[in-house]
């Protein structure tokens, strides 16, 4: 599954490509395909993300989504020194998903 991410033009937050838009929330990604570089291309030219780029990910059995490389996974969720801080405060396993 090829993924596409950056970071939002105003607010800095790191954004996932729904297939119409982009999201906060990781789990809402779609696979991009071979159409990954060009959707780049579009969103970058029309200022809607920076340094967008295409990342592996997986899609787990409950629906979720999983990049496949531990920085991405950071990214993902959020900040790993305060898990009260991070996009899934409640989720007991948070800290087991970013390992």
């Amino acid at each position: 599954m090829r993924v596409l991410t950056g970071n939002d033009l105003k607010t800095g937050d790191v954004i996932w490509w729904t297939g119409e838009g982009w999201s906060r929330h990781v789990d809402d990604a779609v696979d991009a395909g071979d159409s990954a570089e060009q959707i780049l291309a579009t969103e970058e030219a029309a200022l809607r993300v920076n340094v967008p780029y295409v990342i592996e990910a997986t899609r787990e059995d409950d629906g979720s989504v999983r990049p496949a490389h531990i920085k991405d996974r950071i990214r993902a969720l959020g900040p790993t020194v305060r898990q009260d801080l991070t996009l899934k405060p409640k989720d007991p396993e948070a800290i087991d998903w970013v390992i």
